[in-house]
């Protein structure tokens, strides 16, 4: 088993990165590797509750998101980054917690393979 940590600074919707990541997560996953996801930026919009994106516009990645919570992958978001953009941690999907760039640091020194989105 591999532990992929993937860094996400892309918004979900507007660009297909954000989701890309989710989809080799998703994957990583499925094969039995461990996943974490860290979310900065405009990344941690990926992690806002209630997502309702336009049908046959974009997949719902908090939707996604959630799916690899309950599979197994932790999640953080860049405290600092949430607050910049008026979120808090009652404002994320469960099981997404407000995190620093320590727990960053941890999380890359301890990763087989890191990728950046």
């Amino acid at each position: 088993m591999v532990t992929y940590t993937l860094i996400i600074n892309e918004a979900p919707y507007g660009k297909e990165r954000a989701y890309t990541a989710i989809r080799f997560a998703w994957t990583c996953d499925v094969e039995g590797h461990k996943v974490r996801i860290f979310l900065l930026e405009n990344g941690v919009y990926l992690a806002e509750k209630n997502q309702n994106p336009a049908e046959n516009v974009a997949p719902n990645t908090g939707k996604n998101l959630a799916e690899l919570i309950e599979g197994g992958a932790e999640v953080k978001a860049c405290g600092v980054c949430m607050q910049a953009r008026g979120l808090s941690e009652s404002d994320l999907i469960s099981g997404v917690k407000s995190a620093t760039m320590h727990e960053l640091v941890e999380w890359t020194t301890t990763s087989d393979k890191v990728i950046v989105f």
